[in-house]
């Protein structure tokens, strides 16, 4: 079953957190094996896909929102976008678009970033929205600062928490095709409100106090877990091999029903919504082409299929809606 950890270093502003992906992350594949459009991910892209939804967990459990905590790489490799999206409670599905071959040694370089123009994106998307407010978005290209591509998620993750919301933050990775799982380690907000997080790093008398060398240690010590022991092992475990000398606090896990869950809130009302976007010449010569409309869901893989009296119906009902009940605008 899948589970989420998290943990605190007593007496030091470090915090943590393990998750496993096992059941949640098989269905995810099982799903994408079984379409007849797309079939089974790439090893390459499955590790990717794998980790990103591994990351986002964690992510999703280290910040006070009510919304969706939504994460992409996308570019111009072969991969043209991996994302996967962690609700409130934990419900996750991920998906990616693949347009071109992918070879069982390919780096996320070769991938998503070909000619330097791959990014990393992290959107909160709050559950109740006020009138004109946008979720927020934080984008970071996948290479560091001095121009060099980044080829683990890991290092692109970590290169956007420090840029972008200020906190050192250390992410083990790793996925295969029966666990996605990630060890997070990040140094606790001083002071101030920030966005992703919920706060920012003070970093003032930082090295006078000691934060920055027990940060360092601890940051160390999780970097020597391999990816083999972070899928093979146990939680337990894990925290007593890295952490055997430091004093934790360890909080109640997520298991069970309240564990990270696959769970796709896809709908045929949505669908139609799309095609209605899509416009009524659109949707016209699509069904002079063939029977009818038919859209797979890429996260779950759910078909919808809208005949040219569906088709008519949404576009009525649109027009009906946007008149209001007196039939005026």
């Amino acid at each position: 079953m899948s589970e989420l950890h998290k943990f605190l270093f007593d007496g030091l502003p470090v915090r943590g957190a393990i998750v496993r992906l096992t059941d949640t992350w098989q269905e995810i594949l099982r799903r994408r094996a079984s379409s007849t459009e797309h079939g089974a991910y790439p090893e390459p892209v499955q590790s990717l896909l794998g980790e990103i939804t591994a990351a986002a967990t964690l992510m999703q459990s280290n910040i006070k929102f009510d919304g969706a905590l939504v994460l992409q790489i996308f570019g111009d490799g072969p991969v043209k976008l991996a994302v996967t999206e962690i609700q409130p409670d934990f419900k996750v599905r991920s998906t990616a678009t693949i347009a071109g071959d992918i070879a069982p040694d390919m780096l996320l370089s070769q991938m998503v970033n070909a000619q330097n123009e791959g990014r990393c994106a992290i959107t909160l998307d709050p559950t109740t929205k006020f009138p004109g407010q946008q979720p927020y978005q934080g984008v970071v290209p996948l290479f560091d600062d001095s121009g060099k591509p980044l080829e683990r998620i890991s290092e692109v993750l970590e290169h956007y928490m420090l840029q972008s919301e200020q906190l050192d933050t250390t992410l083990v990775l790793a996925a295969n095709d029966k666990v996605a799982a990630g060890l997070l380690i990040q140094r606790l907000p001083m002071q101030g409100e920030g966005n992703l997080s919920g706060s920012m790093v003070s970093k003032e008398n930082e090295d006078e106090i000691g934060l920055n060398e027990h940060y360092n240690r601890i940051s160390i010590l999780a970097k020597s877990l391999k990816s083999e022991e972070l899928l093979e092992l146990d939680v337990d475990t894990i925290l007593r091999r890295l952490f055997w000398e430091e004093p934790l606090t360890r909080f109640e896990p997520l298991v069970g029903e309240t564990a990270p869950r696959f769970s796709c809130n896809c709908s045929r009302e949505r669908v139609g919504k799309m095609i209605v976007g899509l416009g009524r010449e659109e949707a016209a010569s699509i069904l002079a082409e063939r029977s009818d409309i038919e859209v797979a869901c890429e996260f779950c893989g759910v078909q919808y299929r809208f005949d040219p009296v569906d088709a008519a119906q949404l576009f009525t009902d649109a027009v009906q809606l946007q008149q209001g009940p007196s039939g005026t605008h």
